[in-house]
């Protein structure tokens, strides 16, 4: 049993040093590409809001695009990432 074994791992092996394998494909870059835009512009969307002033409060730290859209793109560009791992393209 170990013999068959040794000839396996040798043929696989052989396959690999005469051709290089690559994991992803040009698909799974390109999605993982859009996964890192979605996540940098939700990153983005999530800036300023503060105040120069620290006694006076500034309601636009709670607006609809640093609570809500930054958070929506953040977890779509995460989703887009995972799929991006997992996408088998055609072969």
């Amino acid at each position: 049993m170990a013999k068959e074994i040794s000839k396996a791992q040798k043929e696989v092996a052989e396959s690999t040093d005469n051709q290089k394998v690559m994991l992803f494909g040009k698909q799974n870059f390109i999605i993982l590409l859009i996964g890192i835009a979605l996540l940098a512009l939700g990153f983005i969307l999530m800036l300023g809001g503060g105040s120069n002033d620290p006694d006076v409060f500034n309601e636009k730290m709670f607006d609809f695009q640093r609570i809500t859209l930054s958070t929506i793109l953040v977890l779509a560009g995460f989703v887009v990432e995972i799929v991006a791992i997992f996408w088998k393209g055609k072969k």
